[in-house]
């Protein structure tokens, strides 16, 4: 089985950085591998290899069972898979695009995020969405909420993990949660905490909600679909006062490289969402090793 594997292209002060997501089986990329331990093992040496090569991050998803649908492959879980990386590398830094709020408290996902940068060195990037995968939830007995409910459950945990970061204890009630002198230690390595990005990509609420707390935002989609949701992303940070540099912009396509463009016609479209040949290729980097790079300078 081919594998397609996205690419996190962030912006930093120092110009563009490269990170990359390690097959997790989320997207059925080791199903053509039999064993479960050879499958970790092919995550283990991609995520060596990425530092080795001098990508900037690596990244998971947080997700239980394949797309499209449950096909009963395996799915490595995001934190697990983060905690036994860190300990298989040194340098490169280790993020989730992104987390769903929904599957865990957000007490507990404190505590898990100041684990992984410490047991880390400091590489943590905390990423976190309000979720979406209507299916996923239904099958683990989680509640589904309504999206308004669910992006107001994200901006309650954000302001939730912060605190703990960086407070001794944590009194909070809000509409959602209630958390009363709780504490986090170890508090992460990072100072003040490590960078913090919100996933999504929703025009009204989940943008605002990235403007008021995010250090970082990843769209996907094609250049065009980018830069409008950057722009009201912008339009949001205006309104609530903050400076839209401030906030790192990414983009996470895939990549599809083939030596001709014979190849790539004979592909056909590799979307797992039903997109056809050409929107797919549109959205992301597909092409020859020079289509690629064009595209991306």
């Amino acid at each position: 089985m081919s594998e397609t594997r996205p690419v996190v292209r962030g912006t930093s002060p120092d110009g563009i950085v490269f990170g990359m997501f390690v097959p997790q089986g989320w997207k059925m990329e080791l199903a053509s591998i039999e064993d479960p331990a050879a499958k970790w093992a092919k995550t283990v040496e991609v995520a060596e290899a990425a530092e080795r090569l001098g990508y900037d991050s690596i990244w998971v998803y947080d997700h239980f069972h394949n797309v499209p649908r449950p096909a009963h492959e395996t799915v490595f879980e995001c934190w697990s898979t983060i905690a036994a990386i860190s300990q298989r590398t040194s340098r490169i830094r280790l993020g989730q695009m992104v987390g769903c709020n929904s599957y865990r408290n957000p007490g507990l996902l404190a505590k898990v995020t100041s684990t992984v940068d410490v047991i880390s060195g400091g590489r943590l990037e905390w990423g976190i969405g309000a979720g979406w995968y209507e299916n996923e939830y239904r099958a683990y007995g989680y509640d589904f909420p309504k999206p308004k409910d669910r992006i107001g459950m994200l901006r309650e945990s954000v302001e939730i993990v912060r605190s703990m970061w960086t407070e001794a204890e944590t009194t909070y009630k809000g509409r959602y949660y209630e958390m009363n002198r709780a504490n986090c230690d170890p508090k992460p390595l990072q100072s003040p905490m490590p960078p913090i990005w919100i996933g999504g990509g929703g025009e009204q609420l989940t943008l605002r909600v990235v403007a008021m707390y995010a250090d970082c935002s990843n769209f996907g989609g094609n250049p065009e679909e980018w830069e409008r949701k950057r722009n009201t992303l912008w339009n949001h940070c205006r309104v609530v006062g903050r400076d839209p540099s401030s906030i790192r912009m990414s983009w996470s396509p895939e990549v599809f490289i083939r030596e001709t463009e014979a190849e790539i016609d004979a592909a056909g479209s590799r979307s797992l969402w039903g997109e056809d040949a050409a929107s797919w290729r549109e959205g992301n980097l597909v092409g020859t090793p020079e289509q690629v790079c064009e595209k991306i300078e």
